[in-house]
């Protein structure tokens, strides 16, 4: 799983793509690093990343050797965007959604620091609701020593008990790989 391309951003729904290829849909909260998963999985600098929270204001499609698109999906959370734009985004995530029949999985990003917030709670209960087979990486493990990590997890389990790791739960690091392996065999096992 070498090969990745930048395909499309889209901003309404009359612009999601034409192929039907299934979809691995990346969400989670705003700066959570969903950028720099994709970059770090793909050793590739195509995802745009930033320090500043909400970056990602569309749904940017990569295809993956050109049998499937991840969509990184807009970050939740992000409170200095107009309450009509976060409306217009929600909107448009409701409207990929809702085409239940291209996402094959969603890959819930969680920053391993801190405790899951509401929103996650709400997506990772929408999530369930359709039916969407989910996956939980647990992101930014570097930044934790041995006990805080058995900790994240032992509280991200708490608010999600139906986790597993190493089943539909991974750890991961977009600084070191941590995970990375991992995560490719799954992505692989699922798509190729």
């Amino acid at each position: 799983m070498k090969k990745i391309e930048f395909f499309k951003s889209v901003f309404s729904k009359n612009d999601f793509p034409k192929e039907n290829l299934s979809q691995l849909i990346l969400c989670g909260r705003s700066n959570v690093g969903k950028s720099s998963f994709i970059n770090s999985v793909f050793k590739t600098k195509i995802a745009k990343t930033s320090s500043t929270p909400g970056k990602t204001r569309s749904l940017n499609f990569y295809k993956v050797e050109n049998k499937f698109f991840i969509v990184d999906l807009p970050g939740f959370g992000f409170a200095k965007v107009s309450q009509k734009e976060r409306e217009e985004w929600n909107k448009l995530i409701l409207s990929l959604l809702s085409n239940y029949t291209s996402i094959k999985v969603a890959f819930h990003i969680i920053d391993s620091r801190h405790e899951p917030q509401e929103s996650d709670i709400e997506l990772n209960r929408f999530v369930h609701a359709q039916e969407i087979p989910y996956f939980v990486i647990l992101n930014k493990i570097d930044k934790l020593n041995q006990k805080d990590k058995s900790e994240s997890v032992r509280r991200i389990v708490e608010y999600f008990p139906e986790l597993i790791i190493n089943e539909n739960l991974f750890l991961f690091s977009a600084i070191n790989g941590f995970g990375s392996k991992e995560i490719k065999q799954l992505i692989t096992k699922l798509f190729l």
